[in-house]
């Protein structure tokens, strides 16, 4: 199984709507509201995206299909703009 990790070279700064990541390589940025931030939060601590999963349950009224659907897209966006990559599996 692959693990996601965030990419060296981007900054995560925290707002009080979630959190900003920034390429300091090419200065492109990202903003993601606080569902978005937990995500990456626990991409950056080396959890896995079903551990987000579970903490969105935990901490917000939504049902885990939703959850599941919402965390697999936020992943697999981040993964294609080369903000996540995989280690240790099938890229």
């Amino acid at each position: 199984m692959s693990e996601l990790r965030l990419r060296k070279g981007i900054a995560v700064t925290t707002t009080e709507y979630g959190s900003v990541l920034l390429d300091e390589k090419d200065g492109t940025y990202w903003q993601l509201n606080e569902c978005g931030a937990l995500v990456v939060t626990a991409i950056r601590e080396g959890r896995s995206p079903s551990d987000a999963v579970e903490q969105l349950l935990a901490e917000y009224e939504v049902e885990r299909a939703e959850a599941e659907a919402d965390v697999a897209e936020l992943t697999a966006r981040l993964v294609e703009a080369k903000i996540v990559t995989r280690s240790g599996g099938a890229r």
